[in-house]
């Protein structure tokens, strides 16, 4: 049985102090104006069949919510519903719900703590190196610089946290932007984010090992 290893977290006491303020800072302005911890609660509990008990998946297959920003969960929402971002499983369950439902779900599901995954010792540790350095030769910034140092993403930007993803899930993702199959529905009526765009760009530049290596770090990110 291969064994695995939790990545630890960054250990600079100034830098989680700066964390802890900064994520304060954003709970106190609610990422989706209007959305409710409470109904969203009572709202998630068809989530879990996929989405596990406060949105921590046990199917590698399928992400984890537990902690992700709000700003994008509801987002991709939204864009699964227009059939932007296309997904077969998804999208019945969404066609009914309306703007109030996403805000509450994904207020929900940013309140939730991530747990229970580990990385590969076997490749977190180059994929470390990409996560907070990227490759200058290669034109790759470092993933940090928009998700942050622990993956907490960025609320105001609206990038995603990506600390303990499932790293199947990620490898999947990443391949869908470098291939374009992540946003197939997107045109001039329904266009994607300029970060999404971004990270087609990136993704395209990014080796099988690259994807496979900064996935597994990710997972085992806290």
């Amino acid at each position: 049985m291969r064994k695995t290893m939790r990545v630890a977290s960054v250990g600079s006491i100034v830098l989680a102090a700066w964390l802890a303020g900064a994520q304060a800072t954003a709970q106190e302005a609610l990422p989706v104006e209007g959305g409710s911890l409470e109904n969203g609660a009572s709202k998630a509990a068809v989530c879990t069949a996929c989405h596990g008990p406060n949105g921590n998946s046990v199917n590698p297959e399928w992400p984890n919510l537990a902690a992700q920003s709000a700003v994008y969960t509801f987002s991709q929402l939204k864009l699964i519903k227009e059939n932007v971002r296309q997904n077969p499983v998804m999208a019945p369950i969404v066609q009914p719900l309306t703007d109030a439902d996403f805000k509450d779900l994904a207020v929900y599901f940013a309140a939730q703590t991530p747990q229970g995954l580990e990385a590969d010792p076997a490749y977190w540790k180059d994929g470390e190196r990409l996560y907070r350095a990227g490759d200058p030769e290669r034109d790759i910034p470092a993933c940090m610089a928009c998700h942050g140092p622990v993956g907490q993403g960025n609320l105001a930007a609206g990038y995603p946290a990506l600390r303990a993803q499932h790293s199947v899930y990620t490898v999947k993702q990443l391949n869908d932007y470098a291939s374009g199959k992540r946003y197939p529905g997107a045109d001039a009526e329904h266009p994607v984010s300029a970060n999404a765009q971004t990270m087609t760009t990136i993704a395209k530049r990014l080796t099988p090992e690259d994807i496979r290596n900064v996935a597994s770090y990710l997972q085992g990110l806290r």
